[in-house]
């Protein structure tokens, strides 16, 4: 459904189709450029001791992390998500960082061209790529190295992720709440894109701003169909915010739209700044790495501290999707129980509804923030038990040791179902989780036959519905054992 005041052409027009959701678009680029940049506004100078960090090429330098990031961020556009194919197509790219009187500048050799018009940087692509530049050195000045945190303790990793998305300038919104978190895979159908982003129209019709995992598919379906919405509004403050962690944004790099973007340490750090971030949840069609997030989310909510937290959370999607989330509903019904059920609702193929429900969430968050005197733009009283927080391993051996058995607490269960998803999501396109399964096979799941059966079908659907990959044969990087 559309807002009789709108357009479907304003959203997604016929003869401009997306090209990120067109696999017969070639995006990327077959020259490799050479250029110097300086950054705009932020960041303009680093201590000579940071510039000898980001440089170390050896253990525990800062360069490889950073080479990885920026070339992520400069090949945005590209229709692949295998990072070792980007990192062996740039293997000679290099970033070179310089002192100039009034600053630094970067050099890049062998840059892709996809960064570049007529020789020069897209200006989004510059915003970016020096948001990673920010944050990289943030996290490891101020984080892991200043001593001020305690990454074993809970409320020191949430003080820590406040200050990372305090620095990147993403708290400085003093209005309403109104930032709707968007959750859905990469890899999703045209007709499903299509509806990410007239849920985002109406989202941007009624004054509500974005955050998604910053990259392609559901991540940038909603940015786009908000900026129609805004701009009908004449609202020029929107903010499409991007948040992501060095492991995942090779395979999905920041879209065009992002205009904060945020590189968060690690996955539990990513997802714990969407929960505090966001004033609403909308949860659209995905695979595994969206399964993880709906586990986080519901298994925090389960948590008696959080009984009252008003958290409105929605799973959408077009008419076509209902067979999946009815998949997803039997599976959270089975894992997690009825309670959990209650904590989201399913609209199918209604973006008006959604976005009607949503608004009446911002308000009930509105009253819930004033009433317990929490920041609008980040909620300290949302209780993250730590076994959400802590960073989890993968590997053969931490994986094949998670303990995925129906007779287990259900906070158990939800913490050990999103490690267990998280390890698919790296063994699908991470580059260490990739490089794991070529050495030694698929990750072997254990648990008793019930839940290794319904965890068997939901996985055959999201590989049947082509949720795990971009393009290609997929070739499970799991085996069910019961």
């Amino acid at each position: 459904m559309m807002s009789n005041n709108s357009n479907l052409s304003d959203i997604h027009p016929t003869t401009d189709p997306d090209p990120s959701l067109d696999p017969g678009t070639v995006l990327d680029a077959e020259e490799f450029v050479t250029a110097k940049v300086t950054p705009q506004g932020s960041l303009e100078n680093l201590s000579h001791e940071e510039v000898a960090k980001l440089l170390d090429r050896g253990h525990g330098g800062l360069y490889p992390l950073f080479r990885r990031c920026a070339l992520a961020v400069l090949n945005a556009g590209s229709m692949h998500d295998d990072p070792r194919e980007l990192f062996e197509r740039f293997r000679d790219f290099e970033i070179r960082l310089t002192h100039q009187p009034w600053g630094i500048k970067l050099e890049m050799l062998n840059a892709p061209g996809i960064a570049f018009v007529d020789g020069k940087m897209i200006r989004g692509v510059k915003e970016h790529l020096f948001a990673v530049l920010r944050d990289i050195v943030y996290v490891q000045n101020e984080v892991v190295e200043s001593g001020r945190f305690n990454l074993n303790e809970p409320a020191s990793i949430t003080n820590a992720v406040f200050y990372i998305l305090r620095n990147a300038r993403v708290l400085d919104s003093r209005g309403r709440p109104d930032l709707i978190v968007c959750w859905g895979g990469h890899s999703i159908s045209r007709e499903e894109y299509d509806y990410t982003k007239t849920v985002g129209y109406e989202l941007g019709l009624r004054g509500l701003s974005v955050c998604t995992g910053c990259g392609p598919g559901a991540m940038k379906g909603p940015m786009k169909g908000a900026t129609i919405g805004h701009a009908k509004q004449r609202i020029h403050t929107g903010r499409y915010i991007g948040l992501t962690e060095p492991g995942i944004v090779a395979a999905e790099p920041p879209n065009p739209i992002v205009n904060h973007l945020v590189i968060m340490p690690d996955i539990e750090k990513r997802l714990e700044a969407f929960v505090r971030l966001g004033h609403g949840i909308i949860v659209f069609p995905g695979g595994v790495g969206t399964a993880e997030e709906i586990l986080y989310l519901l298994g925090i909510l389960l948590d008696p501290a959080n009984a009252d937290q008003p958290m409105p959370l929605i799973f959408t999607g077009p008419a076509s999707s209902a067979a999946y989330f009815q998949r997803v509903d039997e599976f959270i019904a089975l894992t997690l129980g009825d309670e959990a059920r209650k904590r989201y609702r399913i609209i199918i193929d209604d973006a008006i509804e959604v976005g009607r429900a949503m608004t009446e969430g911002m308000d009930r968050a509105r009253r819930h923030r004033r009433k317990t005197g929490d920041a609008y733009n980040f909620d300290w009283t949302l209780h993250i038990p730590t076994a959400f927080q802590m960073p989890f391993e993968v590997s053969h051996e931490t994986v094949s040791a998670l303990d995925l058995h129906l007779d287990r607490p259900v906070h158990v269960r939800a913490a050990n179902l999103r490690r267990m998803f998280s390890a698919l999501v790296a063994g699908n396109v991470k580059e260490y989780g990739i490089k794991q399964i070529e050495e030694r096979g698929p990750y072997e799941i254990h648990g008793d036959r019930r839940l290794m059966d319904a965890l068997d079908a939901l996985l055959a659907q999201f590989i049947a519905q082509k949720r795990m990959k971009l393009s290609g044969e997929y070739k499970p990087v799991y085996r069910i054992v019961t």
